[in-house]
This record gives structure tokens, C-alpha cells and sequence, in this order.
């Protein structure tokens, strides 16, 4: 299989005085869903923040290690370029309040100054909305604000406006956390499609979710990479007796 990530030896922090990630190894498969789990405050959205680069927006935050992207480390491009390489969907939907669903889709082209013309934006907006599932939900409001849609439609909303720049890769912190049970269902619906075309990375608390969809898993404790591998074996035969405390409901 292909490796589209590997990162090497990364550490990060908010300060100069400890380390929220030591000395994380591992590579991520391309058109894999990898999921990253691990109990509160173990640096999975760090982590997860160090791969499209949003860690070192952070007065102070301190990264060093490297991240290649297929074989360029990402430290060495430009962020923006990362950024539209590496697209990002919160927690809780965010879309831009002040714009429409249509101007919310190619945000990151207006945000930007990238110009298109008016038929390229049309069909960007179509087939984004129609990766993400919304676009017969939608197709008849496009001039609307974002913020008129329900939760679940929102985050759809985020997730085609990752997908219209493209990416290669899409990181998801807590996607569904803040959504009911049947929006919940449609989201692990799409990422499981979008995998096809997509690599994506999905912090995640809901076991039963990573274990539904993912295809890998990576299970951080305080810090330190604990253990990695195909989702089925860590869920069923984990190695490391953290990694089985925590699928037992020991802590979380």
C-alpha cells in the first residue's frame, strides 16, 4: 500500500517547559481512514494541528521533527500550500457566518485572492456539495447563510469546502461530537466514500466509531505513541496494556 504521510521524530509544545508529543513515528496510508484515539489531553488534536501546520499559529508553540507529504516535508513548503494539501474539519461546524453555502464551499479560494471564473466556481461548488452528501439538500438554497442549516448539515458543509481545494489529505477533529445519532450515521457514511479519493485522519473518543470505519488506528497516552496498526488487531489483540485498559473502559 501507499505511504502518503510519515512523520518523524515530532515533538511539539505550547511552551518552553514540556512536550505535549515526544518522539512520534508512524506513516499513514493513502485512501485509508486512520483514526486517532487516546484519552483526554494526550495531544491527538495537537498532533492532528502539526500535520496541515495550525500548531505553530500559536504564540509559542514549538514544533521540530519532520512531516513529509508523499516525499516534500511539509516544514519546508509555504503553510498556505499545505494548508490546501492538508484540509481541516473542526470539532463544532464552523461555517463563515457572514457568507452564503455557495461563497462557504470555495471560501478557501476567496480567503486566498485565488480568481475563478464564474462557470469553475459553479461546478467546484456542485461537486464538492455532492461529495459531502448536501448537495440535494442545498441545491435550491445556495444564497442562504451557512449558519441556516442544521448541525449535521453544517459539518457537511465544512467538509465540502476541505474537498473543493482538492486535497490529499483530510484531518477531522472530533467531527461528529457535537452532532445527534442520525447525523452522526450520515457523516461515517461519507468519510467511509470519500475515502476513495481522499486520505483522511479522524481523531476520535467514540471507539465504536473508529472501529466501525476506520481502517488503521494510532493510540496516543500522554504524549507517546503507545501503539499503531490495522484497526481489527489493535481492537481485538492490542500489544500494549495501556492500549487495552483504555478499549476496557479503564480510563478515558
Amino acid at each position: 500500500m501507499e505511504k502518503i504521510l510519515r512523520i518523524k521524530n515530532l515533538y511539539a509544545s505550547y511552551t518552553d517547559e514540556n512536550w505535549i508529543l515526544k518522539n512520534i513515528n508512524f506513516e499513514i496510508f493513502k485512501n485509508k481512514i486512520t483514526a486517532i484515539m487516546g484519552p483526554s489531553g494526550c495531544g491527538k488534536s495537537t498532533l492532528l494541528r502539526c500535520i496541515n501546520r495550525m500548531h505553530e499559529v500559536i504564540p509559542g508553540a514549538k514544533v521540530k521533527g519532520e512531516i513529509y507529504l508523499q516525499d516534500k516535508n511539509i516544514f519546508e513548503m509555504h503553510p498556505i500550500i499545505v494548508r490546501r494539501k492538508i484540509g481541516m474539519v473542526f470539532q463544532r461546524p464552523n461555517p463563515f457566518p457572514t457568507m452564503s453555502i455557495y461563497n462557504n464551499v470555495i471560501a478557501g479560494y476567496i480567503l486566498t485572492g485565488v480568481k475563478l471564473k464564474k462557470e469553475e466556481k459553479d461546478r467546484i461548488v456542485e461537486e464538492s456539495l455532492k461529495k459531502a452528501f448536501l448537495w440535494d439538500e442545498v441545491k435550491d438554497v445556495l444564497h442562504r447563510k451557512g449558519t441556516f442549516l442544521s448541525g449535521g448539515q453544517q459539518q457537511r458543509l465544512c467538509i465540502a469546502r476541505a474537498l473543493a481545494m482538492k486535497p490529499e489529505v483530510i484531518l477531522l477533529d472530533e467531527p461528529t461530537s457535537a452532532l445527534d445519532p442520525k447525523a452522526t450515521r450520515m457523516i461515517e457514511e461519507l468519510l467511509v466514500e470519500l475515502k476513495k479519493d481522499v486520505t483522511i485522519i479522524l481523531v476520535t473518543h467514540n471507539q465504536s466509531q473508529a472501529g466501525r470505519i476506520s481502517d488503521y488506528t494510532a493510540f496516543l497516552y500522554m504524549g507517546e505513541l503507545l501503539e499503531y496498526g490495522e484497526t481489527e488487531k489493535i481492537f481485538t489483540v492490542p500489544e500494549h496494556p495501556k492500549t487495552q485498559e483504555y478499549l476496557s473502559g479503564k480510563f478515558g
